[in-house]
């Protein structure tokens, strides 16, 4: 099955050729009425603009379906996913399904965005109500024709079909769906009747990705525009003093060379031209020699894990007394677990088209959050925020950095600055130099063990950078130790820190799953029965509890059972974790071999319950996405940092998991008829610690950094 998709139109041209041309009936969805998300458009409102849609759908005159979905595509399939939970109920074949991506309207879309895994889990009932409900209009529709009742209709593949064995197109009826009024009772498929949720559908870019289509912001071009780039601080803080730029200034093809905001920009004709006036440019800078070095950072992180109350710790969850229960125990256990900067290396480098007119303002090209970036470029420019166009490209990774729009500011001040249309573009050297990092962080984990049980949990999470998430306190061991402590510090830096995939989570589940089996080691217990025994006393009524531990053991069952739990032939050595995160549970079984006394990753099994799985072939792609990323970045990843400047500026100094060193994946997803959770990011925080505790099987040694292997040699 095939699904054509456009990417070249603009939503105003896709209004007027596609929606309205050729006649059909045209729907918005609102998301934000999951009872109801539907109504009927009529050419004059949809081109309004007082109505406000997260989508559209239109069932044109031929039968054809068109999709028209605002989300960006950052990777994780949604461009192909969401389509699927209308194609679905909507009874359509899937190859008469057109998937069109939109560009921005703030006042016909609501939540635009691309983050924290959500897409599919806020859509399933809005896009299956939307079509469940189009198809109801349809078969009405026929009904009426044929003078039946709608009890004898029934739809299939885009056709309506009565008793008598009649049958009429959707293409047929459309004229007549349009008289009607849209239906608020409506019923939805019982998972056991889908058809098109759950087969493998192949990503709707796919041929053109393969075939080096233009899809991305870096293949954008229009004529007239110029290329920029931008030489920034070399170190966090400091600031320009002064500039030469005669030389540059004179190289052919250099149109101008502009200070703002204590940056440079040098404006050319083409990426060769303006990357290379920016080496003859002289900046001197303010000195970094008092800036705060990595050596200060780390003894204020070490301090306030040493220290046993300090004023800047924030209690996020308290149960029960944890200090008198450590006190009262038999044994502690304790560990300190840390990890670097790191950067989000995304394989597309930061860039962002930007025309400034005096008649509006034109931005095209890949952004997590386009309505947060338009609006910023309207503040910043004075302008009204309609006087601003955001188209969307495909995006060539994200990982959360795209979720800031800096560099679409950028983009947007330059052009305004040389009355030009612009393309502004990074180096790769610019977002490794200048970008927003993973926070730096320490764990500090206590437990105490009294009579052979754990009765107390204490964690302390010091971090550089950051922001302080309430609800990872919530999460696993939370409501299963009586006596249970989660709290936060902050330390303020002048390295720019922001989401990195599975915030928080990416780091915390390397201490908390090393740690579990810490405490098994302890207790001389097998580590994946003291979590199932710590998940049959979780105390389900806590309505603060994030997980569910029925559902953690689902997943823990599975993977031991495909994994063969402790039965690993002589010479191989596994490592467990399961981790919660993104409203999906997940248990990882890593096998790791040992040659030349470092570690080899051969083979990881990995178990997922994400609910319902709407595209197995896009849902096993983001597990295995997930946990190659997950265990490169645990093994090598290390951004160093002296006197606030980044001394790994490219893949030959910053090491990435290399093909040779990927593991073989097994993925197995529980079946499930809940409605359907992330899947971009929750496989990752459980790869780390799994490859831990498989090293700590084999080699006997414990690690506690990341990376794990830094100078050729394990990080102890």
């Amino acid at each position: 099955m095939k699904a054509t998709n456009q990417t070249d139109s603009s939503r105003r041209q896709f209004l007027k050729s596609t929606l309205f041309a050729s006649g059909g009936l045209l729907f918005g969805i609102n998301f934000l009425n999951a009872k109801n998300p539907l109504t009927i458009l009529s050419e004059e409102q949809a081109r309004s603009g007082f109505l406000n849609f997260n989508a559209f759908i239109k069932i044109a005159q031929d039968g054809k379906v068109i999709i028209y979905a605002p989300n960006p595509e950052i990777g994780q399939g949604v461009k192909t996913s969401l389509p699927m939970l209308i194609a679905e109920e909507l009874d359509v074949a899937w190859e008469n399904v057109i998937v069109e991506q939109a560009k921005l309207d703030i006042k016909k879309y609501k939540r635009q965005g691309a983050g924290g895994s959500k897409s599919i889990e806020f859509s399933w009932l809005p896009l299956r109500t939307s079509g469940a409900a189009a198809k109801q209009m349809l078969i009405t529709a026929a009904a009426k024709r044929w003078k039946v009742s709608v009890k004898d209709c029934h739809a299939e593949n885009g056709i309506v079909y009565n008793r008598r064995g009649d049958q009429l197109g959707y293409g047929e009826l459309v004229e007549d769906a349009t008289k009607l009024k849209v239906p608020t009772k409506i019923k939805l498929k019982d998972p056991s009747e889908f058809k098109i949720i759950g087969q493998h559908i192949k990503n709707v870019d796919l041929d053109k990705i393969v075939s080096g289509k233009p899809l991305f912001g870096l293949d954008y071009k229009i004529e007239g525009m110029f290329i920029a780039t931008v030489i920034r601080p070399p170190s966090f803080g400091q600031k320009i003093v002064s500039f030469n730029a005669d030389e540059a200034k004179n190289l052919s093809g250099v149109l101008n060379v502009i200070e703002f905001k204590n940056k440079i920009a040098i404006v050319g004709v083409n990426t060769w031209t303006v990357f290379k006036a920016k080496k003859l440019i002289e900046v001197k800078w303010t000195s970094n020699e008092k800036l705060e070095s990595t050596t200060q950072q780390d003894k204020k992180m070490l301090d306030l894990v040493e220290k046993e109350n300090p004023s800047q710790l924030k209690t996020r969850r308290k149960d029960g007394n944890v200090k008198a229960a450590l006190d009262d125990a038999d044994t502690i256990v304790s560990a300190v677990y840390e990890a670097p900067f790191l950067p989000h290396n995304t394989l597309e480098p930061m860039n962002f088209y930007a025309n400034v007119t005096k008649h509006k303002v034109h931005l095209v090209g890949p952004i997590q959050t386009p309505t947060g970036a338009a609006m910023a470029v309207a503040r910043l420019l004075g302008r009204d925020r309609d006087d601003i166009e955001l188209e969307m490209t495909r995006i060539g990774g994200g990982f959360g950095r795209r979720l800031k729009n800096d560099f679409v500011l950028e983009a947007a001040e330059i052009s305004h600055l040389v009355k030009k249309p612009i393309k502004m573009v990074n180096s790769r050297e610019d977002d490794f130099a200048n970008g927003f990092y993973r926070p730096k962080v320490k764990y500090q984990i206590k437990a105490g063990i009294k009579n052979g049980k754990v009765t107390s949990y204490y964690l302390k999470e010091i971090a550089v950078g950051g922001n302080i998430n309430d609800s990872r306190a919530n999460f696993f061991p939370a409501a299963s130790i009586e006596n249970y402590q989660i709290d936060i510090a902050r330390i303020k830096s002048r390295v720019t820190t922001m989401a990195w995939r599975a915030p928080i989570s990416n780091i915390l589940a390397f201490a908390e799953q090393s740690f579990m089996d810490e405490l098994a080691e302890e207790l001389q217990q097998d580590p994946v029965s003291l979590r199932l025994e710590l998940l049959k006393k979780a105390d389900t009524s806590d309505r603060r509890m994030a997980y569910s531990p029925k559902r953690m053991e689902g997943v823990i069952n599975l993977v031991t059972e495909k994994a063969n739990w402790g039965e690993a032939p002589n010479g191989t050595y596994q490592g467990f974790s399961s981790y919660f995160s993104h409203n999906t549970h997940v248990a990882l079984i890593a096998e790791v071999i040992i040659e030349n006394q470092l570690p080899i990753v051969k083979k990881v099994y990995c178990a997922v319950d994400c609910g319902v799985v709407v595209n197995p072939l896009g849902a096993d792609n983001q597990c295995v996405g997930g946990v190659i990323d997950g265990i490169g970045h645990a093994m090598y990843g290390d951004l160093d940092l002296k006197n606030g400047a980044a001394q790994n500026l490219n893949f030959d100094s910053y090491r990435l998991i290399r093909m040779n060193e990927t593991p073989r994946l097994e993925t197995y997803f529980v079946k499930s008829d809940i409605a359907p959770t992330g899947l971009g990011e929750p496989t990752l925080p459980p790869a780390g610690p799994a490859v831990a505790n498989a090293i700590k099987a084999a080699l006997g040694v414990r690690l506690y950094k990341q990376p794990f292997i830094k100078n050729g040699k394990l990080n102890i």
